[in-house]
């Protein structure tokens, strides 16, 4: 990851269900934007059907992603960013902007892992297979 062995950083991906519950989960080097890393989320989904719509913050408006994700089905309800020209949002779909921290949340709960908080591993192999350990506690958790 990144230009050292061990890289500069890594950023997870997280797309959350209604309940805050993990969905995808993708790892990679903390450089690339929020906006290109999106596809590669969704195609690392646990789960065959795609979802109805997608939350996210300002680094998500942007019109390129909207295209590619309606033409998926998916709609994509982001604040727009300081100023842009052409407003793409209204109130009624940021109203869903506010269910957000249930993503903070699942935030929270993988970082209770000191093995997610402080990566220790070499490869991002390992790294993510230990994120999707604690992704499938974090789901037994809540079903048993």
């Amino acid at each position: 990851m990144g230009p050292t062995k061990r890289g500069k950083g890594t950023k997870l991906m997280v797309v959350a269900d209604a309940f805050g519950l993990p969905v995808a989960i993708h790892a990679t080097s903390a450089s690339p934007a929020e906006v290109t890393l999106v596809q590669a989320t969704l195609a690392a989904r646990f789960l065959v059907a795609e979802p109805e719509r997608i939350i996210g913050d300002k680094a998500y408006d942007s019109d390129p992603l909207d295209a590619t994700l309606a033409a998926q089905g998916v709609e994509m309800v982001a604040p727009n960013r300081r100023g842009r020209k052409v407003q793409t949002q209204d109130g009624r779909a940021l109203r869903r902007y506010r269910r957000r921290w249930k993503v903070e949340r699942l935030f929270a709960w993988l970082q209770n892992f000191r093995r997610i908080l402080t990566r220790h591993e070499h490869k991002a192999e390992n790294y993510l297979g230990f994120v999707h350990l604690v992704c499938i506690k974090i789901l037994l958790r809540q079903y048993l």
